[in-house]
């Protein structure tokens, strides 16, 4: 069954990639935590104007934080995130010269930085072989069986990365963002054309 997923996720994404749009490495780190309980779309489009407006990590450390609260209110929760885009930002001034460091440990002492966020970040910027567990790959681990429905984010990790080779661990984990964002979505998903029905927890619910 792993194989027949990893199969249909290649057919499907052979070159997936993270869909946040960034140019520097703190660009990144800043766009995963805004990310949180929103869309990469929405995202990009305030990262976009965030760092037109303040081009260094410098500049973004010395914004005023009502200003980056601002710039940050579509995404929701605003007032927690803009309060993380300076504290992150100076904490990468202050201790690290300006670069995001290539360490679990040191990136989830950051505020807003959790497992997931860490995850992405070292998977893209250094190559550090990972799967960050989103909502889209929890819901599509559970709905195929990958992991139980009551199975916890830090479980679900631990189950992928027992089912996938260490080596494909990055680009599984974005082939199943994508697959849960544009296919195996939480409501309405498209099941009539997916391969993977007959192995899913979802699929076979709505049969019976």
């Amino acid at each position: 069954m792993v194989e027949k997923i990893e199969e249909y996720l290649e057919e499907l994404f052979p070159n997936s990639k993270c869909e946040l749009n960034y140019n520097k490495d703190y660009e990144l780190l800043i766009a995963v935590v805004l990310s949180a309980q929103t869309t990469d779309k929405r995202v990009n489009m305030v990262t976009k104007e965030l760092f037109s407006k303040y081009p260094s990590i410098e500049e973004v450390s010395k914004a005023s934080v009502d200003d980056l609260i601002d710039i940050v209110k579509p995404l929701g929760t605003a007032s927690r995130k803009g309060v993380f885009v300076h504290e992150i930002a100076k904490i990468l001034v202050d201790k690290y010269n300006g670069i995001v460091p290539n360490n679990r440990k040191a990136l989830e002492s950051m505020p807003g930085v959790g497992r997931k966020t860490a995850n992405v970040v070292l998977s893209n910027l250094f190559d550090v072989p990972c799967i960050a567990v989103d909502t889209h790959v929890s819901r599509v681990s559970k709905r195929l069986f990958l992991a139980k429905e009551d199975d916890s984010v830090e479980k679900v990790e631990e189950k992928l990365k027992r089912k996938f080779k260490r080596e494909n661990w990055s680009k599984r984990h974005h082939q199943m963002v994508l697959f849960g964002r544009y296919h195996c979505m939480a409501r309405n998903p498209n099941c009539e054309s997916c391969k993977l029905k007959d192995f899913c927890k979802y699929n076979k619910r709505k049969e019976n």
